[in-house]
């Protein structure tokens, strides 16, 4: 297997995403159907929490067992860093908002549109961070990561992302901005996924003895984002069972290939 082909496109798919939700604006009047969303959101999450428990915990449990029954302290430590860290980013930037409720305020102003971009693109830092680190578990041949349940990791984010292009791209579409102005702002959005992807891993060659703590950070911080960004996004709006169902299919999915692969 061609390693560097592996880890490219494992960190350029959450940022493809990113994109393809971004040409929303180039294609479409008005904002991803809400059916539509909620299901993406439901699958998403589905992926991201079994990808927290074996591609990420597990192997972080694993690999401290050398401390045998105290062998989840490093894990919780870092399980914990990265909920708290979270926790920071969400007070310092306002929550995301619907993109529906913006396009229906004529008054949005240049300010709050920078705010969305602004809360947008650090949410997707600890996303790009998850991902550095499972690669460079990977690469390092730590035991309980695999290529298919890294992949599969990558390609849930990248699922979540879609909206939040159309996040950024739509509002601005709707304040007058040009369609390929406001394509090529949300795509930008994206881009530090793929360099705090990059960051970790080149980071993670120096800390190989905290990858333990650097795995289960990832998995506090992507729990923190299904809690309190997908989960709220999969109960929006009319009833459905449709969200429930992708939620079960993502999550089974993700730990078929994590676990036969």
């Amino acid at each position: 297997m061609n390693w560097n082909v592996e880890v490219l496109r494992g960190v350029l798919l959450p940022f493809l995403g990113t994109g393809a939700g971004a040409a929303g604006v180039l294609l479409l009047r008005r904002a991803l159907d809400g059916l539509l969303r909620r299901t993406m959101a439901g699958f998403a999450a589905g992926v991201m929490v079994a990808a927290s428990i074996w591609s990420l915990l597990e192997p972080a449990i694993a690999q401290s067992g050398a401390l045998g029954a105290w062998a989840f302290v490093p894990a919780a430590a870092g399980f914990w860093a990265g909920v708290l860290f979270l926790r920071a980013l969400d007070e310092l930037v306002p929550p995301i908002a619907d993109p529906a409720d913006l396009e229906a305020d004529a008054a949005l102003s240049t300010r709050s549109t920078a705010m969305l971009v602004l809360a947008v693109t650090l949410h997707n830092v600890p996303e790009g961070m998850a991902v550095g680190v499972i690669y460079a578990g990977l690469l390092r041949g730590s035991p309980g990561i695999t290529a298919a349940g890294a992949l599969a990791l990558s390609v849930g984010i990248a699922v979540q992302n879609i909206p939040e292009g159309a996040i950024i791209s739509m509002p601005l579409r709707a304040e007058g901005m040009g369609r390929l102005r406001s394509f090529l702002w949300g795509v930008l959005s994206g881009a530090v996924e793929p360099a705090a992807a990059l960051l970790t891993l080149l980071a993670a060659a120096w800390v190989g003895p905290m990858m333990p703590c650097l795995l289960s950070f990832a998995a506090g911080a992507m729990l923190c984002v299904v809690v309190e960004e997908l989960v709220p996004e999969m109960n929006a709006g009319e009833r459905s069972g449709a969200a429930t169902l992708a939620f079960a299919l993502g999550f089974t999915l993700m730990m078929a290939l994590d676990v036969a692969l």
